[in-house]
């Protein structure tokens, strides 16, 4: 197996269920099993009783920290129920579908009403008036307007009530591994329920989805999330809302401990534009990259290292084209900036402004050269 692969992976809400295998083998050589046999045996150190009030006293700490979060930001975690107008299968039009998922208030600077945010693929093309938000106190709201982008899994229900509980984002640049989380939502229709975990890693993005996202750069937790947990927090220990819970990765569409959750600086981005423009401006390249550069693949093309991202094809009458990229290039900068992966690329890319000139360091048959772009402005197959 190669060191680096694509994950497979589900989307959290009511309808999960792909497929992630991950299994682990450690094997000990007769050698080395006659040298642990000569070894004196390891003897734990044993903890004193004068340690143990230290203990107990730390582990209730903590106890009663997450008890606080979930205090102060459980009211403003809704359920978030939808009836999607039927697909097309066949020339023929299906039933209508009954989703369900999780969402978090939130309020918008300088504007008015309350902002629920969740999983666009939660509520998909449904009407404000096929919407139902659940309340942790029971009361149902429907919103009056919404604003989605599929493409980062994202949509705003808006309400006139200036009065609801809301949590607030945090800033999840400052998110590090290892560090405490909960997150908060309805798995399996049970509203409310809190799990805890601690942050797995950062800036994920090679996993996919099986769906419209194409912007991905999440922050991966074991907190339980399951279907049904979709579009709720995930809370660091201040309370802050530093992601929305989005996919998991999953043997049987239950959890598995490797779940994904939007990061709340993406939120932030989006919802802006969202807000003030209607839509999500994108920039764009046009260029289809491999899914991943494999280390055989950078070694025969003379690299070192498994960053960059592999150009496979350049589609005519594009920016990229119109610049002089080829496939087989491997791009491995943005300006200074160095590239982890594809979906790095990705991102930054639709993070441009369209018009927008920007310097790439490409590698080519063996050498470094430079590339000059403009970028343009990516348009979503739902608006072509």
């Amino acid at each position: 197996m190669h060191r680096r692969q694509v994950i497979g992976a589900t989307l959290a809400g009511a309808s999960a269920g792909l497929l992630l295998g991950l299994l682990g083998a450690l094997i000990f050589g007769p050698l080395a099993v006659w040298r642990q046999s000569l070894a004196a045996p390891a003897v734990p150190e044993a903890v004193s009783n004068a340690d143990i009030p230290a203990i107990k006293d730390a582990t209730l700490a903590l106890s009663e920290r997450f008890q606080q979060v979930v205090l102060r930001v459980s009211p403003a975690v809704v359920a978030v129920d939808a009836i999607k107008p039927a697909a097309m299968e066949s020339g023929t039009r299906g039933k209508p579908v009954e989703e369900s998922g999780s969402g978090v208030l939130l309020r918008w600077p300088n504007r008015k009403g309350t902002l629920a945010i969740t999983n666009h693929h939660v509520i998909g093309a449904a009407a404000p008036a096929q919407i139902y938000v659940t309340l942790a106190d029971g009361r149902i709201l429907q919103p009056n307007r919404l604003w989605t982008d599929p493409e980062s899994d994202l949509a705003l229900l808006h309400f006139e009530d200036n009065d609801l509980p809301t949590a607030e984002l945090g800033d999840s640049d400052k998110v590090q591994r290892g560090q405490w989380v909960l997150a908060i939502g309805s798995p399996f229709g049970l509203n409310q329920t809190v799990t805890h975990g601690i942050i797995s890693a950062t800036n994920r993005g090679q996993i996919h989805l099986g769906s419209t996202i194409r912007i991905k750069e999440f922050l991966q937790t074991d907190a339980a999330i399951n279907p049904g947990s979709s579009g709720g927090p995930l809370v660091d220990l201040d309370g802050k809302v530093i992601g929305i819970n989005t996919a998991i990765a999953s043997k049987s569409g239950d959890n598995s401990g490797v779940s994904f959750s939007i990061p709340a600086n993406m939120v932030r981005r989006i919802a802006r534009q969202l807000l003030e423009h209607g839509k999500v401006t994108r920039g764009y390249l046009g260029v289809q990259l491999a899914a991943a550069l494999e280390p055989a693949q950078a070694l025969r093309l003379g690299l070192t290292r498994v960053n960059g991202a592999l150009v496979e094809i350049v589609h005519p009458n594009t920016p990229a084209a119109q610049a002089g990229l080829l496939p087989g290039d491997v791009i491995l900068k943005l300006e200074d900036v160095s590239l982890r992966d594809e979906n790095h690329l990705i991102n930054l890319i639709s993070d441009l402004p369209p018009g927008q000139r920007v310097r790439l360091s490409v590698w080519r048959e063996r050498r470094l050269i430079t590339i000059e772009v403009t970028i343009g402005e990516y348009i979503s197959p739902s608006r072509r």
